[in-house]
């Protein structure tokens, strides 16, 4: 029998030391933290931060996917390492804790913990990095959160090397402008900088569908890789990460460089890192020497969630397999994708995970669905995000929410009606889906005010301003109501409230045209809009080594080749202008204007286009002469409402509505019918818009 003990015990240490997270190192500790604020019954909490060290097994197959992993460097056992921060958010007293564990995804690296609402339960936090690019704030730094992954050689220990693209927008003058990715910079150098070996060229205008204008190569002699000032102008001082040009940017102009680069992360990885820390926090006493996991034995559940980029990086997690670890266990029993209606594209070569859809960013290819289906639109097979956990168990308890802006700029429609736009398809019985119709991305910043906020930026890279102001339709407090049904949902197995979201079926969904929306004609409204505002999605050609169904391999045409505009949907809109289809929320119910999932660039090379994915508002006018004499077919304030009164009785009853409804919580319909009493809607002094 001891000769078993024995051999057991051997086994069982093979098994925690073969792969996954070896080691944690807890670099700062705070305890208390939130300056020592206590929780109700929970008491107080501490924060964690630090690092952990992990091994992959190349041979596994939960990790056969990761493209170039057999290319990544090893150790001596044969492993491939990376290193990830992480932040962990628990009770001082883990006797109080909930036992439920959110791991959060970091957006382009920003640290999360978890609100005051999930420590009021005793909820963990826990945020780590899975973005290997090392790029702006996804940078090790101190307080966000990272991946260091391995960079990809040839089997002789040569570079491996790839075509990039870079794009400048709105640039003007004689100083020197960085490559940008939506909020980065663009992560990779090319080989020479000598400016034969690269191609840049000028174009005059692209549209939303991704025809090119007056496109111009410009002279090798004429541009530089190299770093300029209006004291320094071309040629400059020599600069991998910038471009100069003679005579100086002119802002009409659209700049877009494609050049060789080497040494590309394998940023896959990241999906694993991801995967394993779960799985440490979740399952593991310690790590192999020795050092005692902070929660052990205290988590029973864990969901991951993440909003916008870190929502898509979920769902292409669900669509690889990372949801089943190492060790064939499920890793989150929960998955809360927020504002993210397809992809990242992060476990290709030279991959830019960055991106947010604008021309020549990948991130919708395959299926961008959950239930295997036809890709025939894209000569694609049969195929769901959730084909592998489905396989092999591991699929998780699903809670998706989108906003117009999604509908409108981030390609969704084909999440709900496929490539072909011409049916609905099916949500399976682990997903809930919500649509918050009318909001901008990620939600405004609520408040009742007939005085609208600033036009917004648009989102990316010196994108353009909007010509309305920001819409200011929330999705704080749905989210609120959202999440006590979802902990009960995956804790309890209990009810989460019916989807609620626009289809073909209820014929909430149709062309995104005016005629079609039934969008009114509104004063200081392009007159055809919202004709022309919907992004679409492209099918792009990355040449023959891409896989199309996984959005993985290597793209060896860059930039890519448009093969198809896919067929895009969007919601019907009421009288005034807003969507239909979506769950009830008290500011789209008692309306102080039409409140927009999409903007309109105001000035600048994309001058008349969608504004990326801003929204806007355009607000009613105050009384009925107001709007006559502008020519504004939507009621005015006075005639809706009558009396600020009329106003705050007409928020209570949305309020009321959205209670029954199961969207939102008591205690926040009560305090947004004291924010509309207290507001100056219709107030006797109020006499501005």
């Amino acid at each position: 029998m001891k000769f078993f003990a024995i051999v057991l015990a051997l086994l069982t240490a093979a098994s925690t030391a073969s792969a996954e997270v070896k080691r944690i190192v807890i670099d700062r500790k705070v305890s208390p933290a939130f300056d020592g604020k206590t929780y109700g019954t929970i008491g107080a909490y501490e924060t964690l931060a630090g690092r952990a060290f992990g091994e992959l097994d190349p041979n596994a197959p939960q990790n056969k996917i990761i493209t170039d992993l057999q290319f990544a460097p090893r150790n001596r056992n044969g492993r491939v390492e990376y290193v990830s921060s992480f932040f962990l958010v628990k009770p001082i007293d883990m006797s109080k804790s909930s036992r439920l564990l959110w791991h959060g995804v970091p957006n382009r690296g920003g640290r999360l913990t978890i609100p005051e609402a999930e420590r009021m339960l005793g909820d963990i936090g826990l945020s780590s990095g899975w973005q290997g690019d090392n790029s702006g704030r996804t940078a090790p730094a101190d307080n966000n959160d990272w991946v260091t992954v391995p960079v990809a050689k040839n089997a002789d220990g040569s570079p491996i090397t790839g075509l990039v693209i870079g794009r400048i927008v709105n640039a003007n003058g004689p100083a020197s402008r960085p490559m940008l990715v939506n909020a980065n910079p663009v992560p990779y150098k090319p080989v020479s900088l000598d400016p034969s070996t690269s191609t840049l060229v000028t174009r005059t205008g692209e549209t939303i569908d991704g025809k090119v204008m007056g496109e111009r190569a410009v002279p090798a002699g004429d541009w530089a890789w190299a770093s300029c000032t209006a004291e320094n102008p071309f040629p400059g001082k020599p600069d991998p990460t910038q471009i100069c040009v003679k005579g100086g940017f002119d802002p009409k102009l659209l700049y877009q460089v494609t050049f060789t680069a080497q040494d590309p992360y394998v940023l896959g990885v990241g999906y694993a890192a991801f995967r394993d820390v779960a799985s440490f926090f979740k399952h593991a006493k310690a790590d192999a020497e020795g050092t005692p996991n902070p929660v052990a034995g205290n988590v029973q559940w864990a969901v991951s969630r993440g909003q916008s980029q870190a929502g898509n990086f979920i769902r292409g997690f669900l669509h690889l397999g990372f949801n089943q670890d190492e060790a064939n266990r499920i890793v989150h029993d929960g998955a809360w994708p927020i504002i993210a209606g397809r992809r990242l594209s992060l476990n290709t070569r030279f991959a830019m995970p960055d991106g947010a859809l604008k021309l020549y960013e990948a991130g919708s290819e395959g299926p961008q669905w959950w239930t295997k289906e036809a890709d025939t639109v894209r000569g694609l097979p049969a195929a769901g995000i959730l084909d592998r956990c489905t396989a092999t168990k591991t699929c998780p308890k699903i809670l998706e929410h989108f906003g117009a802006a999604e509908m409108w700029a981030l390609t969704l429609s084909p999440s709900f009606i496929g490539t072909a736009a011409n049916r609905d398809l099916p949500v399976p019985a682990n997903v809930r889906r919500y649509y918050i119709g009318s909001t901008p991305h990620g939600g405004g910043d609520g408040g009742f005010s007939v005085t609208p906020g600033d036009a917004p930026n648009c989102p990316g890279p010196n994108f353009g301003r909007g010509m309305f102001p920001a819409n200011p339709v929330p999705h704080d407090e749905t989210i609120n109501a959202l999440r006590v049904h979802f902990r009960n949902w995956v804790m309890k197995n209990g009810e989460m409230p019916a989807s609620v979201y626009p289809s073909l079926g209820n014929k909430m969904l149709v062309d995104p045209t005016k005629e079609a929306t039934g969008f009114p004609t509104i004063p200081g409204v392009p007159a055809n809009a919202p004709t022309g505002m919907v992004n679409p999605m492209l099918d792009y050609d990355w040449g023959t080594n891409f896989n199309y169904i996984d959005g993985s391999g290597v793209p060896s045409q860059v930039p890519p080749r448009i093969k198809n505009v896919i067929r895009m949907k969007v919601p019907r809109v009421d009288a005034d202008g807003n969507e239909l289809g979506g769950v009830p929320v008290v500011l789209r119910e008692a309306p102080l204007g039409t409140y927009l999932g999409w903007n309109v660039v105001a000035a600048g090379f994309h001058q008349g286009k969608i504004c990326n994915y801003a929204g806007g508002m355009v607000p009613f006018a105050r009384t009925r002469a107001e709007r006559m004499a502008s020519g504004d077919p939507r009621l005015s304030l006075e005639e809706r409402y009558k009396t600020h009164e009329g106003y705050v009785a007409a928020v209570k009853a949305a309020a009321t509505k959205a209670v029954a409804s199961k969207f939102l919580l008591q205690e926040d319909a009560d305090r947004l019918v004291a924010e509309a009493a207290a507001s100056n809607v219709l107030a006797a002094n109020n006499t501005s818009r």
